[in-house]
């Protein structure tokens, strides 16, 4: 099916307040996971909205709560969301980390505990706005793993995303780099099992620690299976370096056993944001960034259907063309947002599509 932002963007907002969130909270969060949609990555947008739904009836987690300050030493803030929205909270802990930056050249922050953060390049893309780089890295905790390491048959880790941002300039839109560090994202594996596809590559191992391509193992077998890591042993570096520099240094924890689950998606985020003028001149910077974009670009497709891009483009162009045709959910995905609807009190009529 088809739905156009402004729609969307409506019948979340409504669905949020209705789960208990004010307004301002309500448009946060809906303006970031619409984002999401427009750019290509359904698995963070949206269809969300049950997951949230049902955390929140668990009492794991908390509307209308806002960024906590743990410690200012200056150019290092720490941050804890206590269960809110992390929409709301990574959003607060990012603008006070750009203000700081503006002052002090760097800023590490640290976020813990907070409920799902969402899509990572929405903080990226906010310092990268404000003319900063950003480094981010994320964990995942509260929840069972969903994320073998390399040559494991079993999960031990969450899907542990890394973004890396840089801003504009006069020629070039900014550089957002932003991935989970399993091959697929699990809301994507969500995304395909409800529209019924498979993937074109076996990105997941079953409960029997056997390769596959089917999302079902993900979803509806009676053991979840594992999604694969990235890059064979690099990525299965990467997603335990996620995991200690988000987990360990935020004192939000990490996904060991040991850690209480309640069976939230809490996540836990160290970033990184500096002033690229406290370091060079923003002339050079500019031109020295449009030159090696331009180098990068003039590299011949190895295939003339998949032009060579650079991080942020992909999303750019999902935008624009969601923009003016619509959003795509499948039904099964919409039917459950309606579900999660209805149980808090709106009616078909609030989710009529024209």
């Amino acid at each position: 099916m088809l739905i156009s932002e402004r729609q969307l963007r409506d019948v979340t907002r409504l669905l949020l307040q209705k789960a208990g969130s004010q307004a301002d909270e309500a448009r946060c969060v809906s303006d970031h996971l619409v984002n999401a949609n427009l750019k290509g990555h359904d698995s963070h947008g949206a269809g969300m909205l049950p997951h949230y739904v049902s955390f929140i009836a668990k009492g794991i987690m908390h509307p209308n709560t806002p960024v906590r300050l743990l410690r200012d030493g200056g150019a290092v803030l720490q941050f804890i969301g206590d269960r809110g929205f992390g929409q709301r909270t990574g959003k607060e802990a990012m603008d006070q980390a750009i203000a700081r930056a503006k002052t002090t050249g760097v800023c590490l922050m640290t976020l813990a505990s907070t409920c799902h953060l969402g899509r990572i390049g929405t903080y990226g893309e906010m310092a990268a706005d404000a003319g900063m780089v950003a480094i981010h890295f994320v964990n995942v905790n509260d929840l069972d793993p969903i994320v073998a390491p390399w040559c494991g048959r079993e999960a031990r880790f969450g899907t542990n995303p890394i973004c890396i941002a840089f801003p504009k300039s006069e020629h070039n839109p900014p550089f957002v780099l932003d991935f989970a560090t399993s091959i697929v994202a699990l809301g994507k594996t969500r995304v395909a099992y409800l529209a019924g596809k498979t993937f074109d590559e076996e990105v997941m191992l079953d409960s029997e620690g056997v390769s596959t391509n089917d999302p079902k193992v993900m979803w509806q077998d009676e053991k979840q299976g594992a999604l694969k890591p990235i890059a064979r042993h690099k990525g299965g570096g990467l997603v335990l370096a996620a995991e200690m520099l988000a987990g360990l240094l935020s004192g939000g924890g990490t996904i060991q056993p040991e850690n209480e689950r309640k069976g939230s998606i809490m996540n836990n985020m160290t970033t990184i944001v500096i002033d690229p003028a406290a370091m060079v001149s923003m002339d050079w910077l500019q031109k020295e960034y449009d030159a090696m974009l331009d180098y990068v670009r003039t590299c011949p497709a190895a295939d003339a259907e998949h032009p060579v891009l650079i991080a942020g483009e992909p999303e750019r162009i999902a935008s624009a063309k969601r923009q003016a045709n619509g959003i795509t959910l499948s039904d099964q995905e919409w039917a459950n947002i309606v579900a999660a609807g209805v149980s808090l009190g709106m009616t078909e009529q609030d989710f009529a599509v024209i």
